[in-house]
């Protein structure tokens, strides 16, 4: 079994912001896997809340196209913390205690602001560089050892200096939505991002490195 989360915060306030990209990743996984190598069943396609795990959660199984035996599939549970960014390591900790999986066995997507917009960056472990929903996670599992798909939500020195805004520090930068010259660029990058999943899920983390990193 493997754990995709997609970091964010919940409520249509924060739908389109840099800061939930994990969330719109997971979404967009699920439309483009529906009827193909990810499999649900019809009373599934809809996120539910479970509250015992804080977090909308979709369940589901995930096989190569050209197999069919049983041994060949793996089980994939998608999720969308419901905690709040800050406190996302709470779910994530309900989620892997329930299952008693280990940390490796992890997907966690989220943005970052060190990464210029359009990049991704597939690693396993390492600390949190300010990212305090990652931060959260690794507090709450005692481990820094889950995978991470960082995706790059652009620069904010580049973006202060090249649109004339006054200095605008992270933590608001985060919570703004996209541009609409950026947005070409996140769509393709989103887009990548399900490609890189289906890469992690089917070949593993160096090969997915090799190709995105």
């Amino acid at each position: 079994m493997k754990l995709i989360i997609g970091l964010g915060n919940p409520g249509p306030k924060y739908e389109k912001v840099r800061h939930n990209l994990g969330f719109m990743v997971v979404d967009e996984f699920i439309k483009k896997m529906d009827g193909g190598r990810w499999k649900i069943g019809v009373e599934d396609r809809n996120w539910k809340v479970e509250k015992k795990f804080k977090s909308e959660i979709l369940r589901g199984v995930y096989t190569e196209r050209s197999r069919s035996a049983q041994d060949d599939k793996e089980e994939i549970v998608l999720v969308k913390p419901q905690t709040y960014m800050n406190n996302s390591g709470l779910a994530v900790k309900l989620l892997t205690t329930n299952y008693q999986l280990p940390t490796t066995n992890l997907i966690v997507i989220h943005d970052d602001l060190d990464l210029p917009l359009g990049k991704i960056k597939i690693r396993l472990g390492g600390a949190a560089a300010g990212h305090h929903g990652v931060e959260s996670i690794i507090n709450s599992l005692g481990t820094d050892k889950f995978i991470r798909v960082r995706l790059g939500i652009g620069n904010l020195r580049t973006q202060s200096s090249e649109h004339k805004h006054a200095h605008v520090d992270a933590e608001k930068f985060v919570l703004q939505p996209f541009m609409h010259s950026e947005k070409s660029k996140v769509k393709h990058m989103i887009k990548q991002v399900t490609h890189a999943i289906e890469l992690l899920l089917e070949k593993g983390l160096p090969i997915a490195q090799n190709q995105y990193n």
